[in-house]
């Protein structure tokens, strides 16, 4: 849900270490995907590109949240957003392992 996602991203209590692109498997698909990376758990969203333009808006009016990367900022900025792909997974259910790169 769009409100509860908002509070997961903008909670004062909660750190975000890292973010960025990535590509994910998926069956017989790749998908763009940028995964944020908190404290507590892991959140992966899919990368849509809004295929609209904003009919003579500035959208470089458009607030963004200071601490995202410049990348994402501007992401935004050209109408494009990130939707949730699952259920933020939570690190202490969260394996690591190394694989080979395809």
């Amino acid at each position: 849900r769009e409100s509860s996602s908002e509070n997961i991203l903008s909670s004062a209590n909660r750190l975000l270490h890292h973010e960025g692109r990535l590509m994910l498997v998926e069956s017989t698909r790749l998908l763009d995907v940028y995964l944020f990376l908190f404290e507590d758990f892991l959140l992966i969203t899919k990368i849509k590109r809004n295929k609209k333009k904003y009919g003579g808006s500035d959208t470089s009016l458009i607030p963004v949240c200071p601490s995202l990367t410049p990348e994402l900022q501007s992401f935004i900025r050209e109408g494009g957003f990130c939707t949730v792909l699952d259920q933020p997974i939570p690190l202490d259910r969260l394996i690591l392992k190394n694989v080979e790169p395809v």
